[in-house]
């Protein structure tokens, strides 16, 4: 099937209210413009030099996510025109992109990223660190900053009660967040294997690579 027909049978499975992030990274140019011309305009990549080359070269209209774990070496060189960065997991890395969206007088959407699996492996913030970041006034002064959501990724596995309930624990910590931030609307969970799960489970974001582009 062509990147095309497998955009189109995903988008006939999702509601209408769940936005398509095309995880991108790796891919060439020609197959993020196939998916272009399909009317997917939401990239995620997760290395900001591979995300710049493409932002350079590609059509303006496009909406780069940076879904990757984040640097704050590597802010400065897509704090110009990112989208929405999804793992933000430390106060110290919301300053920085604050601190770097302010050269280009630009607010910055972010997703703080919770650590919801039972691997190691995976970055973010637990419940405590949420809350103490939504709680505190050196959070309120970040000007160039917009958190606008909470991003989770399940365990690889095929327990698929452990994912659910992953999935239920952020849907969760989003709720409570939501009370104490007005500005929380996205919640970034589902990926090509679970997404139909957090779907269910109240995702309005996923991240879909190899079941658009392929395996890589």
């Amino acid at each position: 099937m062509s990147i095309k027909d497998n955009l189109n049978k995903i988008k006939a499975t999702i509601p209408k209210n769940v936005s398509l992030v095309a995880v991108s990274k790796t891919k060439p140019n020609a197959d993020l413009l196939e998916a272009y011309e399909a009317d997917q305009r939401i990239f995620g990549e997760n290395k900001v030099q591979e995300m710049t080359q493409k932002w350079g070269d590609l059509p303006k209209d496009m909406e780069w996510h940076m879904i990757g774990h984040v640097q704050t070496n590597k802010v400065k060189y897509m704090a110009e025109y990112v989208s929405l960065i999804h793992g933000v997991d430390s106060f110290k890395l919301l300053k920085e992109i604050n601190k770097q969206a302010k050269k280009f007088d630009r607010v910055i959407p972010c997703l703080l990223q919770i650590h919801i699996a039972k691997e190691d492996t995976k970055f973010g913030l637990d419940e405590v660190e949420l809350l103490d970041i939504l709680s505190s006034d050196d959070f309120k002064n970040l000007k160039y900053i917009k958190v606008v959501g909470l991003m989770g990724m399940a365990t690889f596995t095929d327990n698929e009660a452990q994912v659910r309930g992953e999935f239920q624990f952020l849907k969760s910590l989003f709720d409570t967040g939501k009370i104490k931030l007005s500005t929380l609307t996205i919640l970034s969970m589902g990926m090509s294997g679970d997404y139909k799960i957090a779907i269910e489970e109240g995702s309005t974001m996923i991240r879909i690579g190899s079941s658009i582009f392929g395996s890589r």
